[in-house]
């Protein structure tokens, strides 16, 4: 196997495996992110917490808004799966990557301005992450 091709999966089973995590966490509340008693299984908001107390900066009140909606809340979920699972299952991997990147947008979008560094942050990162995946990955 080329080195190319070995890095290639190790980041698409790298970053599958973040958004299968953050599905399997927000779900069942593991105790790492998230607290069992506000697993999603438990009626808790898997978008709350974040929406509510990380969003800051010139979009805060649109995400704001956004918090603990049941849509939202299956969308964000159901995005979080689909990620992680197609890049796990190498799968349209383009698809996923794409929907990731999305994800991983309005999350930057949403603590605009990045509080360590106002240009770049792991969310970006991860889009480029990403964007290398998609392109040079054996599925579409």
């Amino acid at each position: 196997m080329h080195y190319n091709k070995a890095v290639t999966s190790a980041l698409r089973y790298s970053m599958g495996l973040i958004f299968l995590w953050a599905f399997i966490d927000k779900t069942f509340g593991l105790g790492f992110a998230t607290k069992s008693a506000s697993a999603w299984i438990a009626g808790g908001s898997p978008t709350y917490g974040f929406l509510t107390f990380a969003a800051k900066g010139p979009l805060a009140g649109f995400f704001q808004g956004l918090a603990g909606v049941p849509l939202v809340d299956w969308a964000f979920m159901l995005g979080l799966l689909f990620v992680g699972g197609t890049l796990l299952a190498n799968k349209f991997v383009r698809w996923g990557a794409l929907a990731g990147s999305a994800m991983l947008a309005l999350m930057y979008l949403a603590l605009l301005l990045p509080e360590n560094n106002p240009l770049i942050d792991d969310h970006i990162i991860y889009i480029l992450v990403l964007a290398h995946v998609a392109l040079h990955s054996d599925r579409s």
